[in-house]
């Protein structure tokens, strides 16, 4: 296994697994925006996650921004939205999947 599909599978994953907690949420309850966030922060542990999520997600924002104005990285925005949509669970490996493919072809040239 390379690296490229390690990166994959990690976005497979990295979708499913919080999206099955998160489905049956929304089955339940719908898209009730502000009992999301009730829920989130109702605890310290809960509130140390979220806020982690959040910080980390601008983080890899920062670095898409950044590192696709260097390197010309195609469909970096796919993992903008993946990010948005989904979470860094999703966003962060298919942004390295991206960057890796990049620099794979950049060798090539």
């Amino acid at each position: 296994m390379n690296i490229k599909h390690l990166y994959v599978l990690l976005c497979v994953v990295g979708t499913l697994v919080p999206l099955s907690q998160f489905v049956p949420w929304a089955l339940e309850h719908g898209l009730n925006i502000p009992l999301f966030f009730d829920e989130l922060f109702q605890t310290r542990i809960g509130a140390f996650f979220g806020l982690d999520v959040v910080i980390s997600a601008l983080a890899l924002f920062a670095f898409i921004f950044f590192e696709t104005k260097k390197r010309k990285i195609a469909y970096a925005w796919t993992a903008v939205l993946g990010t948005l949509c989904i979470g860094v669970s999703l966003g962060l490996p298919l942004f390295l999947y991206l960057r890796q493919r990049s620099v794979e072809q950049s060798h090539l040239e």
